[in-house]
């Protein structure tokens, strides 16, 4: 086991695994999120307070979801780069900090698009919404680090030192609604009281449970496919890379201007 996880820490078995386990994870989660939407929006009864309006949180709860899931992950990963200077877990956290800022901006816009027929207004400085806001700017911060330098590996462990600081915001952003006075209903998936016993009628929790399972094999997928592209750009000169760039069937082709076997004469080993 051990050995499979080192050899597919070497950037070309990464790639070559992540090729072959991205479209089967797009290809499912579009499934599932196609599935969820049907049964959300034209199957699950209207709920009794806030008639078809509830219907967002079949976008809203993943979006949040996963944006706590992936701000984690990239502390894990940051934790790996750090300690052991491993270059694939420095790729990881910062071709997922954009998927992160995009999730947290789309359960932030959700959650104000639903807060408006609940509560009357668009935004309030709710603990969980205040701190979801934090966890957007911690995203772009990463974001902003990784654009700052001119060094990659400079950059990589910058950007994982602001994720393993960071992630204190995680469990906040989680536990708010329990810690302070707040507008924003409980958790309704993510405990142990609401797995224990379901606040949502069957009808509704399936469509939800299919969206979660969807949006997070999406993610997986798309990480997958951006952190191939980060190990191209950053093994770009490397004998691997410009065998995937040159087809073996046209040993004397040029790669195409500013693609992955893009190099320098000097650079040509």
């Amino acid at each position: 086991m051990w050995t499979w996880f080192h050899r597919l820490a070497s950037p070309p078995s990464f790639y070559r695994f992540a090729d072959r386990l991205a479209p089967w994870l797009l290809v499912s989660g579009l499934l599932l999120i196609g599935w969820a939407v049907w049964l959300g929006l034209f199957v699950a009864p209207a709920d009794y307070q806030q008639g078809d309006a509830f219907r967002i949180i079949y976008v809203h709860v993943p979006a949040a979801a996963l944006s706590l899931s992936i701000y984690t992950a990239m502390s894990v990963a940051g934790a790996i780069a750090l300690i052991w200077r491993m270059k694939l877990a420095e790729v990881a956290v910062v071709s997922a900090a954009p998927i992160g800022a995009s999730f947290t901006a789309l359960a932030l816009v959700t959650g104000m698009l639903w807060g408006k027929p609940t509560w009357g207004a668009y935004w309030v400085w709710d603990a969980r919404l205040t701190s979801e806001l934090v966890l957007l700017f911690l995203y772009l911060g990463v974001i902003g680090l990784q654009q700052a330098y001119s060094d990659a590996r400079m950059a990589a462990r910058a950007c994982a030192w602001l994720a393993l600081v960071g992630v204190v915001n995680v469990p906040i952003v989680h536990y708010s609604v329990q810690w302070w006075n707040s507008l924003h209903q409980g958790s309704t998936l993510l405990s142990a009281e609401a797995i224990a016993n379901p606040k949502m009628a069957p009808s509704m929790l399936k469509p939800l449970l299919l969206s979660m399972a969807g949006n997070y094999l999406f993610f997986g997928a798309v990480w997958l496919r951006r952190m191939q592209n980060g190990v191209l750009l950053r093994e770009r000169r490397a004998k691997w890379v410009r065998e995937i760039a040159l087809p073996a069937d046209l040993p004397n082709a040029r790669p195409l201007a500013g693609g992955p076997g893009t190099a320098k004469r000097g650079d040509r080993t």
